[in-house]
């Protein structure tokens, strides 16, 4: 039951991109100058997405506080939570608005909504009850309406991204997440994207195999690995052969010699460390090709759990070190 829980809620995600794109938002925020994301986990990885697709400099914060350079550059802050309840997250809101710093906020309610309430801080509150990473159409769609000015995003274009997720989610999609994960079983999954739309992407791909397939995994980005983790499979080649696997992800719009990278580096990597799978995104504007990708990650992160028979739904360890971390003296 558990699996088929989790399958609805991926199946949810166009749904969900629908209600942002009908809900009645804040008016979009006027962003001069730097915006600054604070968020953690299913939540925080809506900044990222958005960062890769802004107009303005975006740069997202996943700790406590904010940035040291924060009281020099004042930036506008959005706080991601879904919960609402998230420390890292209240700290951060907690500084910005002792420096009077714009706050604007996501969340379904918690300390956060309350926050937002009293303090009359732009807020979009989603629908509450799910996991936070069973949220991502909720909480990046809000996010997406309220920088929207600072987005190259078309009327439609939620919509429309709405609806390719529904057909890869609903059928297009479960053969190549399942023929993945069958590559894929006994090794560790390494996910490279590229700078920008994949690499963003491939955050996502890799927190979703960890909490859905409770399985490790690790992300990189073209250019960037070329100048250092492309040299890494040699010595333990035995160990890489046998427990790794790459699956890269790709777009029509990356820069042509990032093209060339990933033909280069397959070769020179390839007999150390398999490359197992290659998808490509689907759709036509930046949000389509970049959702498309993201309900093909999870899937295939489920599909990774299907294979070892493991409930995708819980994440113990992570409820276990909140209620820990609760019990120490603050």
């Amino acid at each position: 039951m558990a699996i088929e829980e989790m399958e609805e809620l991926i199946r949810a995600l166009g749904s969900q991109l629908r209600w942002a794109a009908e809900l009645e938002a804040p008016s979009p925020l006027d962003v001069p100058g730097i915006l600054l994301v604070v968020g953690m986990g299913g939540s925080g990885i809506s900044g990222d997405l958005v960062a890769a697709l802004a107009s303005v400099p975006v740069v997202v914060h996943k700790s406590y506080g904010l940035p040291a350079w924060a009281t020099a550059r004042p930036p506008n802050v959005l706080a991601l939570s879904y919960s609402g309840n998230t420390e890292e997250t209240l700290s951060a809101v907690e500084v910005a608005d002792e420096l009077g710093l714009r706050i604007a906020v996501v969340t379904s309610g918690g300390r956060l909504g309350d926050l937002a309430a009293q303090k009359q801080w732009p807020a979009v509150f989603v629908p509450g009850g799910l996991q936070p990473r069973a949220a991502l159409g909720y909480m990046f769609g809000s996010l997406l309406r309220l920088v929207e000015n600072s987005v190259d995003l078309k009327t439609g274009d939620l919509l429309a991204a709405a609806d390719l997720v529904d057909q890869i989610t609903g059928g297009l999609g479960i053969e190549l997440a399942a023929d993945l994960a069958a590559r894929l079983r006994d090794r560790i999954p390494i996910v490279y994207g590229s700078t920008g739309l994949t690499g963003a992407v491939a955050q996502r791909w890799k927190t979703q195999i960890n909490e859905n397939g409770k399985w490790p995994a690790w992300f990189a980005a073209l250019p960037e690995l070329d100048h250092n983790e492309i040299v890494s499979f040699s010595s333990l080649a035995a160990v890489t052969r046998r427990h790794l696997g790459i699956v890269s992800l790709r777009d029509d719009g990356e820069n042509e010699r990032i093209a060339s990278r990933f033909r280069h580096t397959a070769t020179l990597t390839g007999d150390d460390v398999p490359w197992v799978g290659e998808v490509w995104s689907q759709g036509v504007s930046p949000l389509e090709r970049m959702m498309s990708l993201c309900a093909m990650g999870d899937l295939f992160s489920l599909e990774l759990a299907r294979t070892v028979a493991i409930d995708p739904m819980p994440v113990p360890e992570i409820e276990d070190l909140k209620q820990l971390l609760a019990e120490e003296p603050q």
